[in-house]
Order: structure tokens, then C-alpha cells, then sequence
């Protein structure tokens, strides 16, 4: 529940602080004085847009502080330590929960949770869990079909809550196989295409048979047969000077005449200068075996093997070309082979599929069933549970009923669900969204959250005038009904009516002070003979007046009567 709300700034409300609590607390106050903003600063603790224009003019930010009572293990509580936020035990198995929201006048928005810095869309997850807010536009939300659906469904509890999870997994079941068959239906066509091309792609990287780097062996082999003369030449010319089969002395015979001079000399000085000359000479012969080798194999190659290599370098440019390069080619038949095999498996797999959607179809159309019969049976104790409700909501003749009819097919099911109100005998039930007005269609919303609370309790209940357009008897009733639904949840209520404020167990009261151009509001908690002055203003507009403090306190035993 929620213990205490803070606001500051927000509106008209310069600083203001909600004492709330259990059971049921109504807000009142004048018009103009900012009993909207309560319902606004809580919007914003839940997660809602933020708006700058809500602001109090001349302030820099809006903030709005809250602390929620909730249960120290559970799901709030986990997605409040999964955004990093803390929790203050307070025993029972209970936890304080700070949450906070501010808004900047140029629109810069921040919330906390736990203490913590979290965004906004963290108080929506929590708010799921914690608040159900109604207002006008709730009213107006009544009126859609996915509303009153989602009603039932509540209404209807775990059997219908299980029939929904089978049959939204079934949908799912099916919808994916359905989408996967139908693709590759539509692209049939250019996947035998694609199989063609690369069918014919791995049989040429096939039979050019290339081999890993190849291409760059093959060009360092082109150039030097293309300068197979120039290269002869300089082989042919450093080993004539290495090894003396020219006209000219060899550098080996000189190496040796040096190495032998240096030997005779006998001095221990010039030994190792002998030893590195001899060196020298081994390392001469070696080059001129090599050169002698090179050239060799110059001789051997001729004018056929260039064009046996400029041929071959053909064959893997054209590989290159269509490929990027020829490690690309090369992976492409590493990789080809898998790819074509899969394309090739079409016509194996579109049947596949098709048996596999037709027996998700079958699965898909047993849920359904399933639940549509659950909604039928809870559409049943539903409508006769919120027809009870409307004879004691000050609707007497009017009867409730829901309609559950075959509908189009979506993840929600395959039922359409309306909420038909005939509001007096012998009228033709009509949808609600048509046959009731504004003063009918809150009791309607207002029994249902009553009835749906019995099986489906919800922590705190928040209703902004919910009473718009009743008035005496009826909003009597309306009071005793949000008595009776503050005795399982917490119920806060925005109310311009004494008789509603009646049966509130804790009144708040938003009072505004004028000075000048500037208005503050303030919220006082009312007891006693200021509490019997509110309840005579809101009758009579005179606080003062003997009649109204009368008819007041006549209300307010109403409520110590049904206690």
C-alpha cells in the first residue's frame, strides 16, 4: 500500500504531504484547488509521462516522493534489487519502498528507486503490480473491446489465466511454423536460383582444382620467365666471378692464395683472420653451386612453360574476379557444399513444415476451444455477480451480461467479449459503451472492480471521480462499495461527493490559499468538526450552515453503521 506521498511544486500544490495508509481514504477540496495534481504526482510515482506544464509556475522542478509498504520477497521487491535499489525491512515480512520522480520546468526528467537512480520505466514494471488507477479516461478505456476482454479474463481466474497461457503458446507454436513455411514458399523461386548459381560456382572452383596462395606462387614464376635472358645473364656473370670459368681471376682462387699466405706466415695473430678467409672461400662455392643451379633450371624452363603459367594464372584470375579473392573461392567450397544441400532439401522441408503447422493448427484449435468455454462459464458468474453489485450500486432494474462470440484470430484468442447493460426492465441489452451514461458506466466500472477484486485482489485502487454524474442514493451506495473493496486493497478516491467521502476512513483535504496571482494549495488530514465542516461545504458549499453540519454528520454515521 502506500504510506505517504510528498508533493512540491507540482500544480497549484507548493509543498504538500499525503498521510495515506489502509483502507479507504478520499480527497476532497474546492474546485481549482489541486485535487487533480494528487492524482498526477501519483501518475509520475508510477511511471507515467512527464509533462513540464505541470510545474508550479515560477518554480525550477516539480518533484513527487513516495514510500509504498510491500512485501519483502515477491516480485516488486525483486525488480526493485534487480535495478540496484534497497528496501528497509520493517518486520512481518514487510518493506519500506522510497520511490521519487522530478520534472524541470524545460522538461529534463529523473526518478529514484530504492535510493537509487532508475529510469522511469522501472515505476511502470513496479506499478504493475501495485496500483490500478481509474478516471475518466478509464471510463472511456471501458468502452474497448480488449478492456472488457481483459476484465473477463481477471474475472475469470486461474482457469481462464491457464487456458490463455495454452493457447497463446500454441498460437505461437503455430504462428512461427506458418511464417517459416510460408517464407520459404514465397521464396522458392530464388532459392532454386541461388541453388543453380552456386551448383555452378563449386563446379568451376572444382575443376580449377586452385590450390592456397597459388595465385601469388604463379606470378612470382610469370616474371621470372618473362626476364628469363636478363636473369641468365646475371647468374651466368657472378658465377664466372666466383667461380674462375671465365677469362677473369675467380674470387675463389684469390680467397685461397689469401688463406694460404695468411697460413704460412705463422703468427698466432693471423690464424683466425685465416680461419674467416676460409670461410669466405666455402661460403663462395656455395653461391656459385647455387647459381650454377639457378641457371640449370633457367635452361630447362622455356617459352611453353610461360604459357603453361600465364594460362593457369587465367584460370584462377577468373576464380578472383567472381569471387573477391581466392582464399574466398577456396571457402566457398569448404562452405558450398552445406548450403547447397540445404537449398536442394526444399521440397523435403515445405512438406515438413506443413505437417508440422497443420498439427500445431489441430493443438491451436483445441485451445481455442478450451478457452472459449472457460470465458463463457466465467462470462456467466460474471454478469450475475455485477448485476448484484448494480441493484445495490442504486441500479435496481439493471442487468449486466457478457457476451463471449466468435472473433477474429489473434494471440489474445479467437473470442470477441462485450459487455452488454440493459439499465431498466424491458430494455435490449446494449453494448456499455452505448447503453449507459457517464453516471452509469462509473457504478458499472466501479461493481466490476468490486466483483474482479474478490477473485483477483489488486494492493491499491485508485479512483479520480469516479462518481461523475451520480448523486444521492446512488453515490451513497457508491461510498459503501468502496468500503467494501477497502476491506481487501487499499482504495484512494478523488470525490467531490459527501456521500462518498462519508465512508472513507481517513479524509484528506487539498484547501488553497489565495495571494494575489500567486495560488498555493496545501492538504490537511481532516477529523472531527473540521472533517463535519468539509462534508457540509460539499454539500452545500456553506461549511458553516447548521443543516449541512446536520445532514454531515448524519452521512458520517452511515459509516459507523456499516462497521
Amino acid at each position: 500500500m502506500i504510506e505517504e506521498m510528498r508533493l512540491r511544486d507540482l500544480g497549484v500544490i507548493a509543498e504538500a504531504t499525503l498521510p495515506i495508509g489502509p483502507g479507504f481514504t478520499a480527497i476532497t477540496g474546492e474546485t481549482g484547488a489541486g485535487k487533480t495534481m494528487v492524482v498526477t504526482g501519483l501518475g509520475l510515482l508510477l511511471g507515467q509521462r512527464a509533462d513540464s506544464g505541470a510545474v508550479r509556475a515560477g518554480a525550477a522542478q516539480a518533484t513527487v516522493d513516495g514510500v509504498w509498504i510491500i512485501a519483502d520477497d515477491g516480485p516488486v521487491a525483486d525488480r526493485v534489487r534487480e535495478a540496484g535499489g534497497d528496501l528497509e525491512p520493517i518486520g512481518d515480512g514487510r518493506a519500506e519502498l522510497f520511490v521519487g520522480r522530478s520534472i524541470s520546468s524545460e522538461g529534463r526528467g529523473r526518478a529514484s528507486v530504492g535510493g537509487r537512480a532508475a529510469p522511469a520505466g522501472v515505476l511502470a514494471d513496479l506499478a504493475d503490480d501495485l496500483v490500478v488507477v481509474h478516471g475518466q479516461s478509464d471510463q472511456l478505456r471501458l468502452r474497448s473491446a480488449a478492456a472488457q476482454r481483459d476484465a473477463l479474463d481477471r474475472f475469470g481466474g486461474e482457469p481462464v489465466q491457464s487456458a490463455r497461457a495454452d493457447y497463446r503458446a500454441a498460437y505461437e507454436r503455430w504462428r512461427s511454423a506458418d511464417r517459416e513455411l510460408a517464407e520459404l514458399v514465397d521464396d522458392q523461386v530464388s532459392r532454386a536460383r541461388e541453388a543453380a548459381d552456386l551448383r555452378a560456382q563449386l563446379a568451376d572452383i572444382e575443376q580449377a582444382a586452385p590450390v592456397a596462395n597459388e595465385d601469388t606462387e604463379l606470378a612470382v614464376r610469370a616474371e621470372r620467365l618473362a626476364n628469363a635472358e636478363e636473369l641468365r645473364t646475371a647468374a651466368a656473370t657472378a658465377h664466372d666471378a666466383l667461380s674462375g670459368d671465365g677469362d677473369g681471376p675467380d674470387a675463389g682462387a684469390l680467397l685461397a692464395d689469401a688463406r694460404r699466405a695468411l697460413e704460412r706466415a705463422h703468427d698466432p695473430a693471423l690464424e683466425d683472420l685465416a680461419a674467416q678467409v676460409a670461410d669466405l672461400g666455402y661460403r663462395v662455392a656455395d653461391v656459385a653451386a647455387g647459381l650454377a643451379g639457378y641457371l640449370a633450371d633457367l635452361d630447362e624452363s622455356g617459352p611453353h612453360e610461360l604459357a603453361a603459367v600465364e594460362e593457369r594464372r587465367a584460370v584462377l584470375s577468373a576464380l578472383v574476379r567472381a569471387h573477391g579473392s581466392l582464399d574466398a573461392a577456396l571457402a566457398l567450397l569448404d562452405t558450398g557444399s552445406a548450403r547447397l544441400a540445404e537449398l536442394d532439401d526444399d521440397g523435403d522441408r515445405i512438406d515438413r513444415l506443413r505437417e508440422e503447422r497443420d498439427a500445431a493448427a489441430s493443438v491451436l484449435d483445441g485451445c481455442a476451444i478450451a478457452l472459449t468455454d472457460a470465458r463463457t462459464a466465467a462470462a456467466e458468474r460474471l454478469g450475475a455477480a455485477v448485476t448484484e453489485e448494480l441493484r445495490a450500486l442504486a441500479m435496481p432494474d439493471a442487468r449486466l451480461s457478457v457476451a463471449v462470440t466468435p472473433g477474429a484470430e489473434t494471440a489474445s484468442g479467437r473470442d470477441d467479449v462485450a459487455i452488454l447493460l440493459s439499465p431498466h426492465a424491458g430494455a435490449d441489452p446494449r453494448p456499455v459503451s452505448k447503453g449507459a451514461s457517464g453516471g452509469e458506466l462509473s457504478r458499472v466500472m466501479l461493481a466490476i472492480e468490486v466483483v474482479i477484486a474478490a477473485v483477483d485482489p489488486v494492493p491499491t485502487f485508485v479512483f479520480d471521480e469516479v462518481d461523475a454524474g451520480i448523486g444521492g442514493a446512488a453515490a451513497i451506495e457508491v461510498g459503501r462499495r468502496l468500503a467494501r473493496l477497502a476491506r481487501s486493497s487499499q482504495v484512494i478516491a478523488v470525490t467531490h461527493l459527501a456521500q462518498v467521502a462519508a465512508f472513507a476512513t481517513n479524509h484528506l483535504s487539498v484547501v488553497k490559499a489565495g495571494n494575489g496571482s500567486v495560488t498555493a494549495s496545501d492538504v490537511r488530514r481532516l477529523e472531527g468538526a473540521d472533517r463535519e465542516a468539509e462534508m457540509a461545504r460539499l454539500l452545500s458549499g456553506m461549511p458553516d450552515s447548521d443543516a449541512a453540519l446536520t445532514h454531515a454528520r448524519e452521512l458520517l454515521s452511515l459509516r459507523t453503521a456499516d462497521h
